[in-house]
């Protein structure tokens, strides 16, 4: 397995950001033998159970398929207003979570290369990118689907 290290993305805002995912777990369930690796934001302002979180995950199905899965959880928090009749502000809290998971299911005969060919092109189309882009062949993604390993 790979070791976790830090994850620096840009969000799709007008003005984009770097957010830093820091790592936080990485498990192997013995039963199973399902991979999970954890990463999450630390931002000083914002609580821990608030933070966006990253998490990548493999499991082998009965089948010989592998299931490996990327899940980026983005909290909303609730907005606070102004103290009631004695004083006291609410904490903030957590209001929902928007989740997107990018889901792959890769046979044990599959080639990096046929991994590798599967992931650009569903990359390509949710971006609507109609030009040539040459593969990523390195990043958290692409190794875990590509290689078929998650973080350590």
């Amino acid at each position: 397995m790979s070791a976790q290290a830090n994850i620096v993305a840009f969000d799709g805002a007008a003005t984009p950001a770097t957010h830093t995912f820091v790592p936080i777990a990485a498990l192997a369930d013995p039963k199973s033998g399902d991979l999970t690796a954890a990463w999450r934001e630390s931002l000083a302002s914002v609580p821990a159970y608030a933070q966006i979180s990253v998490k990548t995950t493999e499991r082998k199905l009965k089948s010989g398929v592998y299931r490996v899965a990327l899940i980026v959880e983005v909290p909303v928090m609730e907005a606070v207003g102004a103290q009631n009749a004695a004083g006291y502000t609410a904490a903030p809290k957590v209001a929902y979570i928007n989740t997107m998971q990018f889901v792959g299911f890769f046979h044990e005969r599959s080639t990096i290369a046929e991994r590798r060919l599967a992931r650009q092109l569903a990359i390509n189309i949710a971006g609507s990118v109609s030009t040539s882009v040459a593969p990523v062949a390195t990043g958290v993604v692409p190794e875990l689907v590509d290689q078929l390993i998650t973080a350590s």
